[in-house]
């Protein structure tokens, strides 16, 4: 996996909040942040599936495709890079 550096600003009190997350789990920082940044962004996901669902729900219509196409237009349209 390829990386690069950021840089991101913290004050005394979240640094000390992510040093000791960092600590309870015996891991570098850099490891604590990648998982809450991936945490984030699957939490993000699924509150967008949910609004998709529910967008679905309050459609009429008459013909409704098969899962396996059903499946795949919601995934085009609410997963990154999709119809947003």
């Amino acid at each position: 996996m390829a990386t690069g550096r950021l840089e991101v600003r913290l004050d005394n009190e979240r640094r000390r909040k992510l040093k000791d997350l960092a600590a309870d789990q015996r891991t570098p920082v850099s490891n604590v942040i990648r998982a809450l940044i991936d945490k984030a962004y699957e939490e993000s996901l699924l509150v967008r599936r949910k609004r998709a669902a529910y967008e679905l729900g309050q459609l009429k219509i008459e013909d409704v495709p098969s899962p396996s196409i059903l499946s795949q237009e919601l995934e085009n349209a609410h997963e990154p890079g999709g119809i947003c």
